[in-house]
């Protein structure tokens, strides 16, 4: 019998970096599985919300776990859709998931320090912590639906134009029940301060994707 020589694949490392995600999402349920059972409905049901909506909400374990957990989902999917969505950008640049790991971490963390910033110079700290709790949570569940499209675009429907459409479309829906419940709960204190809050969605949530949009193209 001649030795057959298993050349390992650039799928080794995505196949490395999947179940690295998983473990975060196994530990997350197994030392908070009463939080996780109430997170899993989040968008039929917004009692996690209100329940975990604490002090401490944005620093707890559960919450950072899925945090991680969505970090690595989300730069694994723009990384396994790059050649579909953006096929302008090379596709043998070296690190590119690092790089897009690493704008995902700095724009996450830019974010809600200049949330934070602003809760704490317009006395408003309470809301503000309130306001990125609710939106990371539903961040962090739509999480979900891009680690089960990173499995099924690498093992199963690879480059599968219909998986990474439908997945984005999950995606942002999930997202939108949170803005449109977000709204609803702060519709008097939007009322209130309307012109600050539209400097706000300019500022921190449409312009990070106009910069990156941009950039993208040059």
């Amino acid at each position: 019998m001649e030795p057959i020589l298993k050349t390992a694949t650039h799928f080794d490392w995505i196949t490395i970096t999947i179940f690295s995600s998983l473990i975060f999402l196994v530990i997350a349920k197994n030392f908070f599985y009463n939080r996780f059972v109430n997170f899993i409905i989040l968008p039929f049901n917004n009692k996690y919300l209100f329940m975990y909506n604490k002090k401490d909400k944005l620093l707890n374990w559960f919450h950072i776990f899925f945090t991680v957990f969505q970090l690595l989902n989300f730069a694994l999917f723009l990384y396994l859709t790059q050649p579909i969505l953006l096929p302008d950008i090379p596709d043998n640049l070296n690190f590119l998931y690092l790089i897009i790991f690493a704008v995902l971490l700095l724009v996450l963390a830019l974010k809600i320090a200049l949330q934070l910033g602003n809760g704490f110079i317009f006395g408003i700290n309470k809301v503000i912590g309130d306001f990125i709790f609710k939106k990371l949570s539903y961040l962090n569940y739509s999480s979900i639906v891009a680690f089960i499209a990173n499995v099924l675009l690498t093992f199963i429907f690879i480059d599968s134009k219909i998986t990474i459409y439908t997945a984005l479309m999950l995606i942002l829906f999930i997202n939108g029940i949170g803005w449109l419940t977000i709204l609803r709960n702060y519709q008097k204190f939007i009322a209130g301060n309307f012109f600050y809050f539209i400097l706000y969605l300019c500022a921190l949530e449409i312009a990070p994707f106009v910069i990156i949009g941009s950039y993208l193209k040059d």
